[in-house]
C-alpha cells in the first residue's frame, strides 16, 4: 500500500540569494599584457619556436614536410645506414613517435628501413631516390624563403651570436 501521509512542506523562510558580482569593467583593447611571461626564457623560446615552425611549414607546404620530418631526412642524408634508434635519439624524438614518423615517410617512399646485418633486432634507415629529391627541393625552399627571412631579421652578427647561445643552452 502506498504511504497515505502527505509530504511535509518546509515552512522555513526562503534563503536570500547571494548578490551577483558585477563584471569587471571591460579592459582596454589592444594586446594582452604578458606580465612575468615576457621575462621567462622558456616561454619566449616556445613562442618563438611556434612562429618559426609556422613559417617553415608554409615554406615547404607544397612538399608536406614538418620540421621534424625535414630534420630526419637531413640526418639520413648525412648518416646513411645509421639505425633508427640513433636518429631518434639525436633528434630527441620518443621511440613510438619516431616509428610512426618513419612509417609515414616510408609510405611516401622517402626512406626505407633495412634490417641490420650486424644486429637483426635493429633497422638501418636509408633515404630513397625520391627522398633525396624531396630533401633537395626542401633545402632550396628553406634557404630561399625561411632562412633568408630569419637572416634578414637578425643580420649576420646576431644570427651567429644566437646560434652560439642556442648551442650553449642545448648543452644545459
Amino acid at each position: 500500500m502506498a504511504n497515505s501521509r502527505p509530504m511535509a512542506v518546509s515552512r522555513a523562510a526562503p534563503r536570500a540569494q547571494p548578490a551577483r558580482k558585477e563584471a569587471a569593467p571591460a579592459a582596454e583593447s589592444g594586446p594582452l599584457q604578458l606580465g612575468e611571461l615576457s621575462e621567462l626564457l622558456g616561454y619566449q623560446f616556445k613562442r618563438t619556436q611556434l612562429r618559426i615552425f609556422e613559417d617553415f611549414i608554409r615554406c615547404v607546404a607544397s612538399l608536406q614536410l614538418t620540421p621534424a620530418q625535414f630534420s630526419v631526412l637531413v640526418l639520413l642524408e648525412k648518416n646513411p645506414g645509421r639505425n633508427q634508434t640513433e636518429i631518434a635519439s639525436t633528434l630527441g624524438i620518443l621511440r613510438p613517435n619516431f616509428v610512426s614518423m618513419l612509417d609515414g615517410l616510408e609510405s611516401r617512399k622517402l626512406c626505407e628501413r633495412i634490417r641490420s646485418p650486424h644486429d637483426r633486432r635493429s633497422h638501418q634507415v636509408m633515404l630513397t631516390e625520391k627522398g633525396h629529391s624531396i630533401l633537395a627541393r626542401a633545402k632550396r625552399l628553406v634557404a630561399a624563403k625561411h632562412e633568408s627571412r630569419l637572416n634578414a631579421l637578425l643580420g649576420d652578427a646576431d644570427r651567429a651570436a644566437l646560434l652560439r647561445i642556442l648551442d650553449k643552452l642545448s648543452a644545459f
